[in-house]
Parts: structure tokens; sequence; C-alpha cells
């Protein structure tokens, strides 16, 4: 029988250390090329940073309709988005040119902890499922005509139309998240009437308007308005979110408040309207606006006097409005629906442009203000189980906007902060929700 000496066992096994060594020592240096590499990407949403401020919001949700969950850093760098890595939304990220950085594990832990500190307004909401999406708006609308369904295509984010028929057969439960295109709840065709009675669209949209009132069993459009009117206020008091912009806001309100009672003259629907009808209002079935007065001119194209219009006295280069600043850890919801990279938003016109202080509810927050005019541009509420924001004015990138004018190219303006309200809107149903304290 052959013996190895002493000396060969022991320089077996020191060649066994060794190796097992070597091994661990790879192993951990894996582990920490892998931290240093990165475990999360941050989209930064700050002003000097993000090339594509609204496909960011497009890049959120499609990880979201992955079943994923993205952290939304509330007043970090403009309301950034935090999200696990992969080479898939590396990729994505890069083909939709949206900025990005890549977070090493440590560099994670500690922006969470600086957004933690009680000392810092920050605050991360988790963003939990990609919400289903309606745009309430006629078929019959060019997509380009509003600005939401141009922020959503935009930002690659799907949706889907819906319309009266729709709503009144109850689809709208399918649905998270609900916008009302700038339409007249009031069946006055949009007060289009002094100016366009007799262009053809005009009248065209009228015939329409008409035959599916009486196709959906309706004697005149008014009542099938108000029939809507009053199914997405139910849906919103059983716990859905609806945003409406421009004349969807206010004529919304006022169908609620004139649920019964007729305010349209003869052009509009065939009879006379209701006598004294203004004192039959009923402001308790209102979500925002309340002691409004209706106008009463056919060939006005207002409605009431909640919109401030025609009261404004503010020169185009001075027209901005401020975003409110909220406590994130205490209010995430109007932080959430706040979040930008200014404060400072470019203001802009429509047939309803903002609202008067006077007539707001005094539930309803004022989320952006023209302090000098003193007029609401972006309110919020809660009614029921459910949220409402309402935003004044037509496009957030065409001051003026009026009947024919050519469509906005967002290409042009992919940091719109006018456009990023929207879009906070959209991934609002997402968030994983606190209660609001004050």
């Amino acid at each position: 029988m052959t013996y190895r000496s002493n000396t060969s066992l022991k320089n077996i096994q020191k060649a066994r250390s060794l190796y097992i060594r070597s091994c661990l020592f790879l192993l951990l240096s894996l582990f920490c090329i892998q931290g240093v590499l990165g475990s999360y990407i941050l989209i930064p949403m700050d002003a000097e940073i993000q090339n594509e401020h609204l496909k960011a919001y497009g890049i959120t949700y499609w990880v979201l309709a992955k079943q994923e969950k993205v952290k939304w850093l509330l007043n970090y760098r403009g309301g950034s988005f935090l999200i696990p890595n992969s080479d898939e939304l590396e990729k994505e990220c890069k083909i939709r040119g949206v900025s990005y950085e890549v977070l090493s594990d440590a560099k994670t832990e500690s922006i969470l902890a600086e957004i933690a500190s009680p000392s810092q307004n920050m605050e991360a909401v988790v963003l939990e499922k990609a919400p289903k999406i309606a745009v309430y708006s006629p078929k019959t609308n060019q997509p380009w005509d509003d600005a939401v369904t141009m922020a959503l295509s935009y930002a690659e984010i799907p949706y889907e139309v819906v319309y009266d028929e729709e709503v009144l057969s109850n689809e709208l439960l399918l649905y998270d998240w609900l916008h009302l295109h700038h339409e007249d709840f009031t069946g006055q065709f949009g007060k289009f009437y002094g100016a366009y009675r007799a262009t053809p669209w005009y009248i065209n949209d009228k015939k329409r308007a008409e035959a599916l009132a009486t196709k959906l069993g309706f004697a005149k459009v008014s009542e099938l308005k108000r029939a809507v009117a009053v199914t997405i206020r139910d849906y919103v008091i059983g716990g859905g979110f609806m945003f409406a912009m421009c004349s969807a806001t206010d004529s919304f309100d006022i169908a609620l408040a004139a649920e019964k009672v007729d305010i349209c003259e003869p052009m509009f629907d065939g009879d006379p309207s209701e006598p004294n009808y203004q004192s039959k209002l009923d402001f308790s079935n209102t979500f925002a606006f309340t002691n409004f007065i209706l106008e009463r001119n056919p060939s006005t194209y207002e409605f009431s006097d909640i919109d401030m219009t025609r009261k404004r006295r503010i020169q185009k280069d001075l027209d901005y409005f401020t975003l409110m600043d909220y406590s994130a850890k205490w209010d995430p919801i109007p932080t959430m629906l706040c979040q930008n990279h200014t404060a400072l938003v470019k203001g802009f016109m429509g047939q309803t442009t903002s609202y008067d202080r006077n007539n707001l509810k005094s539930n309803v927050l004022v989320m952006g203000e023209n302090k000098t005019n003193s007029e609401a541009r972006y309110i919020h509420g809660i009614k029921g189980k459910g949220f409402f924001t309402f935003y004044g004015g037509h496009d957030p990138e065409d001051y003026t906007h009026r009947v024919g004018d050519p469509k906005t190219e967002l290409e042009l303006h992919p940091s719109s902060p006018g456009y990023r309200l929207i879009l906070n809107n959209v991934l609002f149903p997402a968030a994983r929700k606190k209660k609001q304290k004050t």
C-alpha cells in the first residue's frame, strides 16, 4: 500500500481551500457587478433630463399592463417613475426616446430612504394595475380634436371610445377611468347656434343627435343627454374616475342641476323652455359648481356664469396658472395630480376656459389657479366612492383653438406641462390609495 506524505496532503488541502475561496470570490463579484450594473430603472421627470415627458407615461402604462408594479416618486425630480430593470424595458425606452437612468440596489435604497424621510415633502406611491380607459365621444369626431385622445395616442396608451348607447347600456362598469370629450350635456348642441347654425356640419350633427335620441327612446336630445349625465354621475358615485375638459365640465353639472327642468329653447328641442327655470335648478345634484346663472340667449356661445372666458382681462403672454403645492405624505392624491417639472403652466382658452371661484362648492379642491384673475383652472373632488377632475380650456398647446383649426402636433411639444396634467389623471386610478388627510 502506498502512502502520501503529510506534505502532499497539506498541498492538496491548500489547493482545495484556494479553489473554494476563488469560487466564492467569483460569485460575490458577480453579485456586486449585478448591483453596480443596476437592478432598477429610474425614469426622471425633471425639466433638464427628460426628453419625452409625455411618452414616459406611456412607458409606465406599458409596464403596468404586463402586471408589474411601478413606484411613482412624488415630488422627486418632477415626479419620476421607479421600475425594476429588464432588457426589454431598456429597449422600449430607447425605441420611444424616453430618457432613463439605471440604478444599483444601493442607489435605489438611498433614493427611497431620502423620499421616506419626514423632512422631505416626497412620497413613493405604488402603481399596481393598468387602468382600462374609456373616452366618451361621438364616433364621428376626429381624435385630434380632443386633447386627451391626442395625449393618449402620443403616449401610446390604449383607450376605447364609448358614447350614449354604451353609457345607457351600463358599459361604463367595464372601465376604470372615463374622459368626457368636450360635450354639451344640456342638449343645446354646443351653443353653436348663433355662429354656425347654417353650416353643413352643424346641421348634420344636429340630425345625427336627434336620430340617436329617437333610436334610444327619447323624445328630445336634451332628455337623452340628461339621462347620460345621470348615468355617468352614478358611475362616479359607485367608484369610477372621471376626467373632463372644456365645456364637458360645466355643461355636465348644468345638466344635473336641470335634471327635471326644461332649459332649452325651441331651436334646440322644438318647444319653449320652462318658465322661470333658473329658480328651479337643484344645485345639490352637481359635482363642482353651485349658485350659477344660466345664459338664456340661445345665440350666445356660453352656458352660464361659471366660465370666466368673457370676464378675463389677461394678455396672452401673461396668461399662466400656478399649480398648488401639497404634502406628498399626507395628501398624495392632489400631489399625484399636480406632478410636473414646473409649477407654472401656460394658459389656454376654450369654450369653458376657467371657473369663477364664486361658483365652486366648498368641498372642491382648486389645484391650479390664475391668481391675477382669481380664476380656477384645474379642480378636483370626491363624489360618493369615486373621483372627478375638471380642467378648463380646450388644448394646452393651442391658445385659441377654433372650429376647423389644424391639429396640434405633440411631437413639437413632448414635454408640455399642460398635457402632463392630463396624463397624471390617467395614471391616478392605478395607485394604491391612501386616505386623504385634509
